[in-house]
């Protein structure tokens, strides 16, 4: 069986992401989705908390009929040889990895691993979806509907433009 990881912080999880993970799925049996900066939450570069990516993430893809995916926690460790280490442990074992961010994909390549970097899309990131909500701009035709249902059932607008 196949298996690439994902590493992102899905702060809030994107319809760039959905397309990456789909996108993913063609070429492998399985998608590992390591969530970045796992124990950070209520921070402005960090608002939602693990559990709630989380599930916001397994609504999304589950509705989308994807169930070849696990998803792990990696926990900001603040020291790169112990963070790839982490989460080569927690994924178990992975042919590939994907990452948009070039200190992730600089890290992994140092320990000799096959990275390959996401395609961004342009006018779409997690930080301008917050920026977005803090200036009640709309944000919600850039996520999924699953996720912007829940950012409002969990009241994550007024946390993040409180943060």
């Amino acid at each position: 069986m196949s298996r690439a990881l994902f590493i992102g912080r899905f702060q809030p999880f994107h319809n760039g992401h959905l397309a990456v993970v789909k996108n993913i799925l063609k070429q492998y049996d399985e998608i590992i989705i390591a969530m970045g900066s796992s124990n950070e939450k209520y921070t402005k570069e960090n608002p939602l908390s693990y559990n709630e990516r989380k599930a916001m993430i397994k609504k999304t893809l589950d509705s989308n009929n994807i169930r070849n995916y696990k998803i792990i926690p990696s926990p900001d460790l603040y020291n790169d040889v112990l963070w790839v280490n982490d989460i080569k442990k927690r994924a178990k074992n992975f042919d590939v990895i994907y990452s948009g961010n070039p200190w992730t994909i600089r890290c992994f390549r140092k320990h000799k691993c096959k990275v390959k970097k996401i395609k961004l899309i342009k006018g779409i990131s997690s930080t301008k979806i917050r920026e977005m909500m803090v200036k009640n701009k709309d944000w919600k035709r850039l996520v999924p509907k699953e996720i912007w249902r829940h950012i409002n059932e969990i009241n994550g607008i007024q946390r993040i433009k409180g943060l």
